[in-house]
Order: structure tokens, then C-alpha cells, then sequence
């Protein structure tokens, strides 16, 4: 799995890319005659033994002129990132630093065994960083801290009560969520708004019907997924989960991670989507 596969044409490219899966993909949009190209070519072919469970594809834009053409390539180096047939991101140039932070941004360790529910995936990705948005969260321990796995944490400030919102960058899927939080301060009762005009304050969460209501165990915080009802969540841009309250009742409640479990519903060319930031919520 550590070596860097050649792609024929955009047949052999879009084949490789479904059976791929959730695993991630790094494709080299490079030529012969581009000298950057060879420079960096040995880099990558390191860069595939160091992260093996990735799949890293190499494309010569002159055997391929269709694939390079689909994708939008214009110069040489061009590298992209896909994941479940999606692109996700790209880099242009030799930069290998760039290239390999760009890799551990979206590699995980569990590369190849999905995320326990086939054709899913953790939609981190496709989450706009600038439409972040909690009530109630505190100034050490912010939203974005359960964003991403680490030992960082989200954590309540006046109260057990919290109003967790963010957007995506192209409508999504949502299948199922995952919560790790400690058993007496994680979450207990959760109410899940979807496609909001705004961030809602919590007056309106408490009183508005919700899409989905859950009310978690103790056994439920251990980052398993929580199954939603998927036919409510086909068509995503915005996400907002109300926390009514937590495990123990007290005033604080922690969140380690939480991930988004679901996928994209455009699957091509979604790499050159512009990043727009949303306009953030006015019920403070």
C-alpha cells in the first residue's frame, strides 16, 4: 500500500478514486519535462512509505490530458486530496513541507477502515472554520477544541447549557455523530437543528421542534456512533446542536470530540468551491 500507483487514464483515475473509499487520496498532477516535478517526484515516493495507509496516485498530464483538464490543472506540480470520490483540498507547487502538512491535516491513522459505517466519513473536511459558533462556551475551552481529535476540550462557562453551530462548505449527508465527553460532564439531552437562517439563542432552541432529539447514556461518550435518522439529514449546509443539559446535572459540561459522520453530495470538482465565510449569528 506504500507505493505511489500510476494513473493510465481517467478511467484507471476515477477507478482508483471509488475504490479508494473513505481512505485518503494524494494525486501528483506532474510531467517529464517539469523540473520541480522530478525534483519533488523521490518526496512523494517517501512521503507514500511514511504515510502507507493513504493512497498516493501520480498523473502525467500529457499521457492524461483528460483527468488534468477535468481537474483544473494549470501548472506543474499540482497536487489534490480526495476523499470518498470528493476533493478536498490542493496545493500547487514543489513545497514538499507544504505538501506533507497538508497530509497530516487529513490523514488519520485508521486510514482504510472508514469510520465503522461503510460510505461514511468524518466531515471535518467540509467544515467552514469561519462559520464556528458556540453560546456559552468557555473563554479557555472553545468550540473548536472538540473539532479535532487532541487533548483539547470544549467546555460550558455559566452554566451546564451550550448552542454548538457551523456551516459546511457544500451540502452534506449526516448520517450519525460521534462524542467522546467524560461520563459525568458529558452531554445528555441534545436537541439537533438543521438549515437555520441564523444561530439560534436559547429560548429559541428550547422551544422550537428540533429535527432530532437524543438523549445520550453514559456508554454513549465513548466515540461510537450515535445513529441519526438519516432521511432527515439528506440535505445539510448548516448544523446546530443544542445541549440541554449533562450526565450529572452540574453546571459544566465537556465535549473531547465530537465528529460528524456523513458525506458530501457533490462528489467532483468540489476542490475549487470558493471558502465564503457565513454570516455569524446575531442572537447573542
Amino acid at each position: 500500500m506504500s507505493s505511489v500507483r500510476v494513473v493510465n487514464d481517467e478511467s484507471h483515475f476515477q477507478t482508483e478514486l471509488a475504490n479508494a473509499g473513505t481512505r485518503l487520496v494524494i494525486v501528483d498532477f506532474t510531467a517529464s519535462w517539469c523540473g520541480p516535478c522530478q525534483r519533488i517526484a523521490p518526496i512523494f515516493q517517501q512521503l507514500a512509505s511514511k504515510y502507507a495507509k493513504a493512497l498516493f496516485l501520480k498523473v502525467d498530464v500529457d499521457n492524461c490530458q483528460e483527468t488534468a483538464a477535468a481537474q483544473g490543472v494549470s501548472a506543474m506540480p499540482t497536487f489534490m486530496f480526495f476523499r470518498n470520490r470528493t476533493k478536498i483540498d490542493r496545493l500547487q507547487g514543489a513545497d514538499s513541507a507544504a505538501l506533507e502538512t497538508k497530509i497530516q491535516q487529513y490523514y488519520t491513522e485508521e486510514e482504510g477502515e472508514g469510520e465503522g459505517i461503510g460510505g461514511h466519513m468524518d466531515l471535518q473536511p467540509f467544515i467552514l472554520k469561519s462559520s464556528y459558533e458556540c453560546l456559552n462556551e468557555s473563554d479557555e475551552h472553545p468550540f473548536s477544541n472538540c473539532l479535532q481529535a487532541g487533548d483539547s476540550y470544549l467546555q460550558s462557562d455559566c452554566d451546564e447549557q451550550l448552542i454548538l453551530s457551523l456551516s459546511f462548505n457544500q451540502s452534506v449527508k449526516i448520517h450519525s455523530l460521534k462524542i467522546k465527553a467524560p461520563k459525568d460532564k458529558g452531554p445528555k439531552t441534545l436537541k439537533i437543528f438543521i438549515n437555520q437562517p441564523r444561530t439560534l439563542d436559547f429560548d429559541m432552541a428550547d422551544s422550537y421542534t428540533s429535527v432530532q432529539d437524543l438523549v445520550l447514556t453514559p456508554e454513549d461518550l465513548e466515540g461510537n456512533p450515535i445513529n441519526l435518522r438519516y432521511v432527515k439529514f439528506q440535505n445539510v449546509q448548516n448544523f446546530q446542536l443544542f445541549v440541554k443539559d449533562n450526565q450529572s446535572g452540574g453546571d459544566i459540561t465537556q465535549i473531547n470530540h465530537l465528529a460528524i459522520i456523513g458525506s458530501p453530495i457533490n462528489t467532483t470538482n468540489m476542490g475549487d468551491f470558493k471558502r465564503v465565510a457565513g454570516k455569524k449569528g446575531e442572537s447573542h
